[in-house]
């Protein structure tokens, strides 16, 4: 399925002369187009007239061969980085990839008004957003980033849509390599920002922990007011060191923001929300103690912004889930929880947690995880091993290459009979239906989740189907 990145909003447009100026490029043959440019866009099915097509190459495809498709769409500009044989305007850069980063880094500094956050971190990042989103989207128009748009591409993409009404943006900034992350905060220009922890996610790309801290650790060289720092991270006090700003804020078990007097329930939680502001209880509508210290991360960026208590509290308690994040579904007499949008080892373990507070027999069905190099096996390995000894869970199901890895490690402990392996999902559906057959009449709760490639929302749909 193909999801436009494109906002449906009116964009503020662009004259020629901008365009120039924030890419350094010329036209070819000095030929230009007329008229103000409504939008620049990556995406040719979506080009048409008064757009300008920027033409972005991968390792597996380059757009510049696609310039006479969006020409005939009766786009009038492309953005090139070697011109092409077509009835278009262009303008040339040295490389498109870069001069997307300085379009976006040209609307960012075009509004002043903005007030920025950012933030990155192995897990929760997602979450600790849309919290945010809630919380200032109460009080004035907010741009969020959308999805997964948290690269070198992704974050200038959320940049170009910025307008003159935008008070705060919301920016999530991932890393896949060294120095990615150096590259996107500089373009965002972050007032306050910080690291919300440093897991396993990505080890393969940084070769461990160290190389991962050191990687998320770049935000803290762009930020103009204050740092967010993890306090009950184990690398909290390499994170400090990292942090350049006078001002800084910690939140977490020994930090400025912390929750107290936590109670989770099946599908919710409350806790004590304590700041130099004050304290005040939070009626939080999401599971897991990994979303109460989720919910102090976004507290701790909220109120380094300027955002009073009441506020922080009233936008947490209104805050939605993203999609096949913990979402609860009641299908038939069943209850399941698509956690489907993507996996780290640590997410794993917390989203076990969760399940574990659930009805009835308890099932828990993992995908592989993604982007763990050569630690791949050991971290599957410990992850069953781990998975299987959460009080409560009745029965994981592995699936994946290594799914045979997790269930060597289940078999390590004294539970390994609760864990059964397959290597895709074909083979798993039949075992799934099987055991609902076997426990009906009982409440039963299923937990789906994997990294975004393993697709486990596709298991998880062609169960409830069969019910």
């Amino acid at each position: 399925m193909h999801t436009s990145t494109t906002s449906t909003a009116a964009l503020e447009p662009w004259s020629i002369e901008q365009l120039q100026q924030a890419t350094q490029g010329y036209w070819l043959n000095d030929k230009k187009p007329a008229g103000q440019i409504k939008r620049i866009l990556t995406d040719s099915r979506d080009a048409e007239s008064g757009d300008a097509f920027l033409a972005l190459k991968g390792e597996r495809f380059d757009a510049h061969d696609f310039i006479a498709q969006v020409a005939a769409q009766g786009c009038e500009i492309a953005i090139v980085s070697r011109p092409v044989d077509a009835d278009i305007c262009q303008l040339v850069v040295e490389d498109t990839r870069l001069a997307l980063g300085q379009l976006g880094a040209y609307r960012r500094q075009q509004n002043p008004q903005l007030k920025v956050i950012a933030l990155t971190g192995s897990s929760g990042k997602t979450t600790t957003k849309e919290m945010l989103g809630s919380i200032l989207s109460r009080l004035a128009p907010t741009l969020v980033t959308r999805g997964n748009l948290n690269n070198d591409l992704g974050v200038p993409v959320m940049l170009l849509e910025l307008r003159p009404e935008h008070q705060y943006a919301v920016m999530e900034l991932g890393a896949s390599h060294q120095g990615e992350i150096d590259y996107t905060s500089k373009m965002v220009q972050p007032h306050v920002a910080g690291i919300i922890n440093i897991g396993t996610a990505h080890l393969g790309e940084f070769g461990g922990r160290d190389g991962i801290c050191r990687a998320k650790s770049e935000i803290y060289a762009h930020i103009s007011e204050t740092s967010i720092i993890p306090a009950a991270d184990d690398f909290a006090e390499t994170i400090r060191a990292a942090v350049k700003t006078e001002k800084s804020l910690s939140f977490g078990a020994g930090g400025e923001v912390y929750a107290s007097d936590i109670v989770l329930e099946a599908q919710s939680s409350s806790f004590t929300l304590n700041t130099p502001q004050g304290s005040k209880t939070v009626q939080l509508p999401f599971a897991g103690e990994h979303n109460v210290e989720n919910a102090t991360a976004a507290a701790a960026f909220a109120l380094a912004i300027g955002i009073n208590l009441y506020d922080i509290v009233a936008g947490l308690e209104q805050a939605v889930g993203a999609k096949g994040r913990l979402n609860f579904i009641l299908h038939k007499d069943y209850l399941f929880i698509d956690d489907t949008y993507n996996a780290n080892p640590g997410s794993m373990r917390a989203a076990a947690e969760v399940l574990a507070q659930q009805q009835g027999i308890r099932v828990m069905v993992t995908g592989d995880i993604g982007e763990l190099g050569s630690s791949a096996a050991i971290e599957h390995y410990k992850l069953g091993r781990d998975l299987v000894s959460v009080k409560g869970i009745n029965f994981v199901v592995a699936v994946g290459e290594f799914a045979p890895a997790a269930q060597e490690g289940a078999r390590s402990t004294q539970y390994g009979k609760k864990m059964q392996a397959f290597l895709n999902q074909e083979q798993a559906l039949p075992f799934l239906i099987r055991l609902i057959e076997t426990h009906q009449p009982q409440p039963m709760s299923f937990l789906f989740k994997g990294s975004r490639f393993t697709h486990m929302e596709t298991l998880m749909a062609a169960l409830m189907e069969k019910l």
